[in-house]
């Protein structure tokens, strides 16, 4: 695909301009500050924090502390907010505006695991539309200054449909921008995601931009996505694991013209190496801890090696390494001159699961508005953790 279909253009939110119209996804146990550090050092766009739960910052968790520090060379700072009470994420914005944690604060309304969803939050949190409204007006009353955003699905499954009221919603409340993954919390990661729906949004949301997210795997996606559909720019998630420099290619071929973003990557299996030593190294210093930091790398061996000629037994050793020393001894036995697989390393990555029956408070469906009792057990079922 021709990326010469997307029109090059930088992306305002609010008082962010991005040289490019990208955005790194919240990913629970991936967008940490190693990561996105790592994802910034090849391209250009606004990279958010993993998910925050709203009860566990106001109560300042020790692990939610630490999950929504940036590293000197972040800017600008982006933190993801999770909550179903909107005392509590209204208490949660003003924090981190009043404490200076962020320059960008957005809202997860797409969340489709269940340990979310069964609480009424994430991707079932839309229907109960004046709870919705109520969370995001209070949110952006706090926020002040600093540009609020919403990311949001479909909808529950295909007979619940959120997105086009909640964008209006939103909208209406005063959001600086707002993001669809074009699935249902149903499909989770399933399937194709609808970009007709991303299309839809556009149309209804004109005020401000939309950005669309699902099935962006390349640069090539992302300039279709926007010729397609007319979203402001994309959100990128899965298409990135394993393939940091991926924003690199994004801000060659949607962001300005001239802009510096480095030369195109020749990803030998030499290159990949390297960058995935660095991200071992930015996580090591990220816990503070050699042999956490690289237990965390372990789950990003099979992304980053996918296709390439990395035996098995090579990557169990590598998924078994407690220190950089020994990491190093290991990827110094690969063929580093190897050249990029091409199509072996490209596609869909990270688990896509399969379509399923959301879980859901008990009666969630049976009104669109919400009543003061089951508010508060709504306020009490907040999850004290962060990170999704």
């Amino acid at each position: 695909m021709n990326t010469a279909l997307a029109p090059a253009r930088t992306l305002r939110i609010g008082n962010i301009e991005l040289d490019a119209p990208v955005v790194l996804a919240p990913m629970a146990g991936i967008t940490n500050t190693a990561f996105r550090r790592l994802c910034r050092e090849y391209g250009a766009g606004l990279y958010v924090s993993e998910m925050i739960t709203t009860r566990a910052l106001v109560e300042r968790n020790d692990t939610t502390m630490r999950l929504i520090r940036h590293h000197e060379s972040e800017t600008p700072r982006s933190i993801q907010l999770y909550g179903v009470d909107p005392a509590t994420v209204e208490a949660a914005v003003r924090m981190i505006v009043d404490e200076d944690h962020a320059d960008h604060i957005d809202l997860n309304f797409g969340c489709p695991v269940p340990k979310v969803t069964r609480r009424g939050g994430g991707a079932a949190l839309p229907w109960k539309t004046s709870l919705f409204r109520e969370i995001v007006e209070r949110a952006v009353r706090a926020a002040g200054d600093k540009p609020l955003t919403v990311k949001m699905r479909k909808g529950i499954d295909a007979d619940h449909l959120t997105y086009l009221e909640a964008g209006r919603i939103a909208e209406g409340a005063g959001v600086a921008s707002i993001a669809l993954h074009a699935r249902t919390a149903s499909e989770f990661y399933s399937g194709h995601a609808d970009w007709s729906a991303i299309t839809k949004l556009k149309e209804t949301v004109t005020s401000v931009p939309v950005l669309g997210n699902g099935d962006i795997w390349s640069a090539d996606d992302a300039a279709r996505m926007m010729a397609e559909t007319g979203c402001d720019g994309v959100v990128v998630g899965r298409g990135c694991l394993g393939r940091p420099w991926l924003f690199g290619d994004l801000a060659r071929a949607l962001g300005q013209p001239g802009a510096a973003h480095g030369e195109p990557v020749d990803a030998t299996l030499g290159f990949v190496a390297k960058a995935f030593r660095r991200h071992a190294e930015l996580l090591v210093e990220f816990f503070d801890d050699e042999g956490r930091g690289c237990r965390d790398i372990r789950k990003h061996v099979a992304w980053y090696f996918k296709g390439y000629p990395v035996g098995g037994e090579l990557r169990a050793s590598l998924a078994t390494a407690s220190t950089l020393d020994e990491i190093d001894e290991l990827l110094a036995t690969m063929e580093l001159d190897a050249p990029y697989p091409g199509a072996a390393a490209e596609g869909q990555r990270g688990r896509a699961g399969t379509p399923k029956r959301p879980a859901l408070p008990d009666g969630w469906l049976d009104s669109r508005e919400i009543g003061d009792a089951a508010g508060r057990e709504l306020a009490e079922a907040e999850l004290h953790h962060s990170g999704g």
